[in-house]
């Protein structure tokens, strides 16, 4: 396996001024070579630089239809997914795309985290491929960066609280006026509609054959928020194992292991070195990418 500090030394040492981009190119292809299958890589620069459409949002698209054009969907779809979430909305036109070009062969590759709306298109595959350092996590989502649950909850409180008495009116008139007119509507319809759209992946291909309650089990531990306690709680190999997600360990195809990680690393590099925030791109070289304007 190339590591990171490996990837790093090929990309200094090679001559080419946009060696970051063929290095990463290079590693892309040899995965789609290993496995013989279509490879889209799906990258978010969140955990190294915090700007605008990092996201998962109808921006993609773009991407997808890109990087989808040209390649023989007979071979399937393997899609390398590191994100932080985004828009239900937006993962479901997604996984609406994918599956009318590639139907249900499609797996997800999660070299280290792919959160909320993210762990929901993973789940829409027929199988996920994770690491001993691999997460998914809730899929509850979040309206301008705060989870739906955490605004049902305030008006839950204030509702109670209210009920009881009007000594409190002010504290929660306050509190409350932060959110615009019905938004807490719009929370529970975001919950309600993770729940609807995790479940009807889950039972059209991924656990087609479960039976109903592994299915109940599933979406009752990732769209809740009271035992996960915070949005980005994360979920490893085993917890989504133990809930009843098809996983298969990364660690048992050592080859695999190394070229998914070696793709991993090449695109950690890329957003650390250029203006890159977000990635869709193929084995091909067919690339999508957002920069950063700031």
């Amino acid at each position: 396996m190339a590591g990171w500090d490996d990837i790093l030394d090929e990309i200094k040492r090679s001559p080419l001024k946009n060696a970051v981009d063929e290095v990463r190119h290079q590693y892309l292809r040899r995965l789609s070579e290993l496995t013989g299958r279509n490879t889209i890589a799906y990258y978010s620069s969140w955990l190294t630089r915090r700007v605008e459409n990092t996201d998962i949002n109808d921006n993609d698209m773009n991407g997808f239809m890109n990087t989808v054009r040209g390649l023989d969907c007979e071979n399937g779809l393997d899609l390398v997914l590191h994100t932080p979430g985004g828009s239900p909305m937006a993962a479901e036109a997604i996984v609406k795309y994918l599956r009318s070009k590639f139907g249900k062969n499609i797996r997800v590759i999660v070299p280290h985290m792919a959160m909320s709306a993210g762990t929901m298109i993973a789940c829409s595959a027929k199988e996920i491929i994770m690491g001993k350092q691999s997460s998914l996590g809730p899929i509850d989502p979040q309206l301008n960066g705060i989870p739906a649950y955490s605004i049902q909850s305030e008006f839950e409180d204030a509702k109670i609280d209210l009920a009881n008495g009007t000594q409190n009116f002010n504290y929660w008139r306050l509190l409350l006026s932060k959110y615009p007119a019905a938004y807490v509507k719009m929370a529970m319809d975001a919950i309600a509609l993770s729940d609807t759209l995790l479940r009807e992946w889950l039972g059209s291909c991924m656990l087609e054959d479960a039976a109903s309650e592994t299915i109940e089990k599933v979406c009752n531990s990732l769209n809740e928020h009271v035992d996960s306690k915070a949005h980005a709680r994360h979920f490893d190999a085993s917890f989504c194992k133990s809930i009843g997600l098809h996983i298969i360990d990364l660690e048992a195809d050592q080859r695999l292991q190394d070229a998914v990680l070696s793709v991993h690393h090449c695109y950690v590099h890329t957003f650390a070195s250029t203006a890159a925030v977000k990635i869709i791109e193929n084995q091909n070289g067919k690339a999508f990418i957002n920069i950063c304007r700031q």
